[in-house]
């Protein structure tokens, strides 16, 4: 191993992570004249199976931001209602296009295009930097203040000094595990199992969620394949590989027929990855010098596909109540435990409604299957609200709890510009 001196680098806000969270709090803060460097483990955004779903909300963001046109020109699917089929019947499940938003849908578009467009627009800052290949391995200290991160990147060890340092690289964060912050796990009864399916045949249905013998199947249509996830009862992926592939193989056809054509391309269970489905949250998000937003402060269960909603609006958040003090220069508890206070209510209200559905209508029955079963007065109410129930979930999932929103002090600036850095954050990057 080399016993070179690690590289130094010097800047206002490190943020660890460029998931949803990082990549947004970055552009943010660059955008607002603030010194960033953002560090991703990976080369690149291309990991398949994550959350495809872009939100009325996030895309009100990119309107106040001005971005909304050229986002929207990137290609995507549109859903203004996802259909749902029960036991071979077709309904209208939450419908956004009644929302108080400029955009009233859904919009599907693969994680790593949106990442790759808001890191285009971030690296039109001179003040952003994206260190990819990048994974950090140790915090730096001065006493019990963190003042960043070591790294260690193709060209070597690195040291990130940092006024603040940001938490953003997900349910597994190694920023929180170094800082000895755990978070309270509240149990999830279920896992996922995702898979990739060709298209073999054109497809009958739209329908998004598959409902069938007590069984759950969800399909993204990705034009040529279908992105799914299949729910299990938590641990019991074992028992599934232990039946063989041809079993599952039928067990998904008969779940959702529309991707009979394609299920004899899985030829090896390589082919399935299990997601461990958590809902978590740390009880304080940050420590001195120190925040965690998005999965890092809270991991989100599947449900609703909320969970990137709620990464983007703490990293809003975040930039709105501390883009003034970081260009000051000055950080102090309070001014984190603000980020906090200002997210964790939506935060809590979401998982309260998400530990609901997996404990009272997302049930795993006595032979191991995860599916639907609402309690039966659910099952007689809803047909009479069923309009104003659309309306209620779609609002829930399409812009949340809490909305957030761009400080107004920085609508104004539209445009990269190359801003004035700070003295205390002059970035040492070659």
């Amino acid at each position: 191993m080399s016993s070179a001196a690690p590289r130094q680098i010097t800047t206002t806000c490190c943020i660890a992570g460029g998931g949803p969270a990082g990549i947004m709090l970055g552009y943010l803060l660059a955008r607002a004249g603030i010194d960033v460097c953002v560090l991703e483990k990976h080369g690149d955004f291309l990991r398949d199976f994550r959350g495809d779903t872009i939100h009325p909300s996030t895309m009100e963001l990119l309107h106040e931001l001005g971005l909304l046109q050229q986002f929207l020109a990137l290609p995507h699917d549109e859903v203004s209602r996802v259909e749902v089929s029960l036991n071979g019947r077709h309904f209208i499940g939450p419908d956004f296009s009644h929302l108080p938003t400029i955009c009233k849908f859904i919009a599907f578009m693969p994680q790593w295009d949106f990442l790759n467009f808001i890191a285009a627009q971030a690296e039109g800052f001179a003040n952003f930097h994206l260190l990819r290949n990048t994974a950090v391995n140790g915090l730096l200290f001065d006493g019990e203040r963190v003042t960043g991160v070591r790294a260690t990147s193709p060209d070597g060890n690195i040291e990130v000094r940092a006024l603040l340092t940001v938490g953003a690289d997900g349910r597994d964060s190694a920023v929180r595990a170094l800082a000895g912050m755990v978070p309270v796990d509240f149990g999830v009864p279920i896992d996922v199992l995702w898979l990739k399916l060709p298209k073999r045949a054109a497809s009958p249905t739209q329908a998004l969620l598959h409902i069938q013998g007590g069984h759950l199947f969800i399909t993204l249509d990705r034009g040529d394949y279908w992105q799914c996830a299949f729910l299990i009862a938590k641990g019991s992926f074992p028992n599934i590989r232990a039946k063989g592939l041809a079993a599952f193989r039928t067990l998904l056809a008969a779940t959702a027929p529309v991707t009979s054509a394609g299920l004899v391309a899985i030829t090896d269970w390589s082919q399935v990855f299990l997601l461990t489905v958590q809902i978590n949250r740390l009880a304080h998000w940050y420590r001195d010098g120190l925040l965690c937003i998005g999965d890092a402060a809270h991991a989100m269960s599947p449900v609703a596909g909320v969970g990137i909603n709620l990464a983007i609006q703490d990293a809003v958040a975040t930039a709105n109540l501390l883009s003034t003090k970081l260009r000051r220069g000055v950080i102090v508890g309070d001014d984190l435990r603000a980020v906090q206070n200002r997210r964790e209510r939506a935060v809590r209200m979401t998982q309260g409604m998400q530990q609901f559905v997996h404990h009272r209508i997302m049930v795993v029955d006595k032979d191991g299957r995860a599916g639907i079963a609402p309690p039966a007065a659910l099952q007689f109410l809803a047909p009479l609200f069923a309009p104003v129930l659309r309306r209620i979930a779609a609002r829930v999932i399409g812009i949340g709890f809490r909305a957030e929103h761009i400080a107004r002090e920085r609508l104004r600036q539209a445009h990269p510009v190359t801003p004035v850095i700070p003295a205390n954050a002059v970035t040492q990057i070659a």
